[in-house]
């Protein structure tokens, strides 16, 4: 498996239809990927604890989990990225993770309803700005969401609104905005929000709707045109829990409190989140 000495290792490859029981992760050492498992071959310790959070997290979250190692030598950080309704789902059916984090509080809100959080765990810990986006090679005339009703606009990226959050703002700015019906045929629908970055990127589609800090990350291949209208979706607010059947709970509950340190607040900032700690 590689030096694990100040490694963050990484969970991805989210596959909603076998849920927890296909996924697959990814181990990187100092961001370099060094050897990929099945998820469930991951033996939960007592010093390690495994971290579900939304795809937009994935930079900020590696950072943040370099840091907590750094201070907190004895607790290892295992993180699986994907769509926050995907983790759900994982979660629901008993995979084994100590921390959600979620780019929306409507998959916080299920996992509460059911009692699958610990009580008193849940914060609102982040927030981000939904933007409409093209691939910087793109030749089409885009100033506006109003603009993706145009002929000329035929293939719109967004995330499955049903399990990706960024998804689910760009449903309700198209009906808010009252174009949903001409655009409705035009969408593409990607897995998680940098599924759909890549079709931007690679320019396999004429516009799409990502988080802001998502779009930063691509800045050389995805250019940004405007931010959804203010009013014209629900606040983007990131939770975080720690979840009930965790076996390492003192542990969790350390990796959220960093999150939401001065620390931790700081490196989402870098990343280009909104903090909230007041």
């Amino acid at each position: 498996m590689g030096n694990r000495n100040g490694a963050t290792r990484y969970l991805t490859g989210v596959c909603a239809k076998k849920l927890f029981v296909t996924t697959c992760f990814i181990v990187l050492a100092c961001s370099a990927v060094v050897s990929a498992l099945p998820f469930q071959a991951v033996a939960a310790s007592s010093n390690e604890i495994t971290v579900s959070a939304a795809s937009s997290l994935t930079n900020a979250f590696g950072e943040i989990g370099k840091a907590f190692e750094t201070k907190q030598k004895e607790i290892k950080v295992l993180f699986n990225f994907g769509s926050s309704g995907d983790l759900l789902r994982q979660i629901e059916a008993s995979a084994p993770v100590d921390v959600f984090a979620s780019a929306a509080a409507r998959e916080m809100d299920e996992l509460e309803k059911k009692q699958l959080i610990v009580a008193g765990t849940r914060a609102d810990f982040a927030g981000n700005v939904l933007v409409l986006v093209k691939p910087v090679s793109s030749k089409v005339t885009l100033k506006s969401f109003e603009d993706l009703k145009d002929p000329e606009i035929k293939k719109i990226a967004i995330g499955n609104p049903a399990t990706v959050p960024a998804g689910m703002y760009a449903d309700q700015t198209f009906k808010f905005l009252k174009i949903f019906d001409s655009v409705k045929d035009k969408l593409i629908f990607g897995e998680n929000v940098r599924q759909v970055l890549d079709y931007v990127a690679r320019g396999e589609v004429d516009a799409g709707i990502v988080f802001s800090t998502d779009a930063s990350t691509r800045a050389k291949e995805v250019s940004v045109i405007t931010f959804a209208p203010e009013g014209s979706h629900e606040k983007v607010i990131y939770p975080i829990a720690v979840i009930k059947e965790t076996k390492n709970e003192r542990q969790a509950k350390i990796f959220v409190d960093f999150v939401r340190s001065p620390e931790g607040q700081k490196i989402l900032e870098k990343y280009g989140f909104k903090t909230l700690n007041k």
